[in-house]
């Protein structure tokens, strides 16, 4: 109960004290302004298909109720949590990593929206400029389909990443405890991530 005060806390400061908020008012967040994703992450609370509706397209703005769905992908398993409610949790934190990819909400993450988030997570690190960001997008594509579909022919065009290959790709990586974001803070001098210090 005291996490979802505290939720209810930053939303109503994120929001002026309004019912809904905006992309504008996620914008703002400093736990969010250095990701590279910032744009993908922001996007994904208003994007319907992470509301467990069967809709798919975007809200302009969201209450508090959308707020705490969205916050949900990002909770890690407690010490309680059975395998199976883990494997659940893990599928649905895979779904919502995939819908923030699939832009064009087609059911693939097709080269482009994938050659996108390569080159915006390379070139704002400054290591590298965009064609080589590009470059190594369309290579890491080229190795996705290939493991993915091993016996494609010269002719044949590889579409895209399904969720079926998205879970095949990720499927040694542990995620369930490890996909979070910083933005709990009300005040980082009184409160941390759901716990009060005042």
């Amino acid at each position: 109960m005291e996490q979802i005060k505290n939720l209810h806390n930053r939303f109503k400061q994120l929001s002026g004290n309004n019912e809904t908020i905006s992309r504008e008012n996620l914008d703002s967040v400093p736990g969010l302004a250095y990701n590279p994703i910032r744009k993908q992450i922001i996007e994904a609370f208003f994007d319907k298909r992470n509301q467990h509706e069967n809709e798919v397209g975007s809200f302009e703005e969201i209450g508090f109720e959308q707020f705490i769905m969205v916050m949900s992908h990002f909770r890690p398993p407690s010490l309680k949590t059975t395998l199976e409610e883990k494997e659940a949790m893990r599928k649905e934190k895979l779904c919502f990593l995939f819908n923030m990819h699939d832009t064009d909400n087609d059911g693939i993450i097709t080269l482009e929206e994938y050659r996108k988030v390569v080159e915006e997570l390379l070139s704002k690190s400054g290591a590298m400029g965009q064609e080589v960001a590009r470059e190594i997008a369309d290579a890491a594509m080229l190795e996705v389909a290939s493991t993915n579909v091993p016996h494609m022919a010269p002719h044949e065009f590889y579409e895209g990443i399904t969720f079926e290959h998205f879970e095949q790709i990720l499927k040694g990586l542990e995620m369930e405890s490890r996909m979070y974001i910083r933005f709990l803070d009300v005040d980082t001098t009184t409160m941390h991530c759901g716990k009060s210090t005042a």
